[in-house]
């Protein structure tokens, strides 16, 4: 990544930043009409346009979001740097999920889906996408082990509390939990997730950068000649271009607002979507974390294959973290608010896969260095999840 010193001109501030203005524009349309366009979708053609339109321009959106976050990435350094790109996304995740939880028709396992599927194809189908590829490219890829250790220490106590446990729980019917067990459980998961963040950000930051990067940084401490480690940065973000900080930190909050305001139109499309056409109920939330992830996962296998598997670890295992850490807390205190039913607990099946998955990557992060095989198996879990939802 080069730095920009060309002036912002308004044709230079369109060329770059397109999906806002196509954002804008989609959610200005909707506000005013959209009532009418959606009040009626049975016709397949007029469905398929405003589904496509709709995802199309939140994509557009979401790939914008991680382009500047990414950008701030460069400026802050690591682990500043992820940690913006991870919140970035989950705080676009919890936003979605209320809307939908608000405005659309009575879901309770939006959340519980959403969260199920994001974990699903993180851990399983884009860590296997990512070590598959980078493994064929560069035979063995090294990345910090206690970095990758302490994520999964945060992650199995918290899936196991927030997607099993509820199915276990006797003081309520069904998947769900009590009011003091939802509170609990919110202030559960955010003081293991501040816990987290003051650890990664301060005392333990070593654990969270490459091997070569630490060293380079102990041998800077004792005043060896070594450029500095973060100067391989721009490696990671080759084809964008950077500006100030206070440039990319203003348009990242610009893109969040249209992307919320369409994530309310959306769930209309996507009630009718698992209603009307029958569609399995866990592909609502799938849908959403398709939207969520597809440019996180674009970093993570873009980095894995320039060799910076670090960072392709930091992005996915962090983003697995933040989404049950934070997306659960809001949840409950929206059903708490609303007296909304939210069903956390997973399907026996997907409990079988859920806790498959967990002792999967603790297997492959109980080495020092990833290979070709370890992904190949992870993107086949991803698979089995696929299969179930459509056959379980």
């Amino acid at each position: 990544m080069k730095k920009n010193t060309t002036p912002i001109t308004p044709l230079s501030l369109l060329r770059e930043e397109w999906p806002l203005f196509f954002g804008i524009i989609s959610m200005v349309l909707f506000v005013v009409f959209g009532d009418g366009w959606l009040a009626d979708l049975s016709s397949g053609m007029w469905f398929g346009f405003v589904f496509v339109w709709l995802f199309l321009a939140m994509l557009a959106l979401a790939f914008a979001i991680v382009r500047h976050a990414e950008s701030l990435a460069v400026l802050l350094g690591e682990p500043y740097g992820t940690l913006v790109l991870t919140l970035s996304i989950i705080g676009v995740e919890v936003l979605m999920i209320s809307i939908v939880m608000l405005t659309g028709k009575d879901q309770p396992t939006i959340a519980r889906d959403t969260n199920f599927a994001i974990v699903m194809s993180l851990l399983g189908g884009m860590t296997g996408i990512s070590l598959l590829l980078g493994g064929l490219k560069h035979h063995e890829q090294d990345y910090n082990l206690q970095g990758a250790n302490a994520y999964l220490a945060m992650i199995i106590p918290l899936a196991v509390i927030c997607l099993v446990l509820p199915n276990f729980t006797t003081t309520t019917e069904g998947p769900t939990l009590s009011p003091f067990q939802s509170i609990f459980t919110s202030v559960l998961s955010l003081g293991i997730y501040g816990v987290f963040l003051a650890v990664q950000t301060s005392r333990y930051r070593s654990f969270f950068i490459a091997p070569q990067e630490r060293i380079a940084e102990i041998d800077v401490y004792s005043h060896t000649d070594i450029p500095d480690p973060h100067e391989k940065e721009s490696d990671l973000h080759g084809e964008h271009e950077l500006r100030s900080t206070g440039y990319h930190a203003i348009l990242l909050i610009a893109y969040i607002v249209p992307l919320v305001l369409l994530a309310k139109q959306f769930a209309v499309p996507l009630d009718y979507a698992t209603s009307a056409m029958n569609a399995p109920k866990p592909l609502s939330g799938f849908l959403i974390a398709l939207l969520i992830l597809a440019p996180e996962a674009v970093s993570a296998v873009r980095a894995a294959l320039r060799n910076q598997l670090q960072r392709s670890i930091n992005i996915l295992l962090g983003s697995v973290l933040a989404t049950i850490a934070l997306t659960v807390p809001a949840v409950l205190m929206i059903s708490l608010i609303t007296g909304k039913t939210v069903h956390l607990g997973l399907s026996s099946v997907n409990s079988i896969l859920l806790v498959l998955l967990m002792g999967l990557s603790t297997i492959t992060f109980s080495n020092s260095r990833t290979n070709a095989l370890l992904g190949a198996v992870h993107l086949l879990m991803f698979f089995a999840f696929l299969m179930l939802m459509f056959q379980g």
